[in-house]
């Protein structure tokens, strides 16, 4: 995506220090985007954010949807996201807008996993 700097996946929003895949308690897994606001705008984040991922689904803390924001801008700007998301209130959306806690970067395994799963199958043809 243009304009994203990096991305990093994680832990974040719990009490517990440096939770693990193995260990995590009360930390949800999440990623950390780092993005140009020069370039692409924390709007444009939440809508391929909510095209790629369906919260209608009550989760776990591990696993639950979740939006880690910097800024009252920030909040308002999920805030608007989330209500889009359940416009016409046919569906329950599930999606804690919490600031952002400490973060801590998760296993080595889990960064750009998609681009690793992917090298690592073989060819069709």
């Amino acid at each position: 995506m243009g304009g994203v700097v990096n991305v990093v996946v994680g832990y974040t929003g719990g009490k517990q220090e440096n939770p693990t895949y193995q260990n995590i308690m009360d930390a949800t897994e999440a990623f950390l985007v780092e993005f140009d606001p020069s370039i692409i705008s924390y709007e444009e984040i939440l809508d391929e954010w909510s095209d790629q991922h369906a919260p209608y689904y009550p989760s776990k803390c591990q696993y639950r949807s979740a939006i880690f924001y910097c800024s009252e801008e920030q909040r308002n700007a999920a805030l608007k996201k989330v209500e889009e998301l359940g416009k016409g209130g046919e569906r329950k959306v599930y999606v804690d807008l919490e600031p952002v806690s400490t973060f801590y970067r998760g296993e080595e395994y889990h960064q750009d996993f998609l681009e690793k799963q992917m090298s690592a199958r073989a060819p069709m043809f």
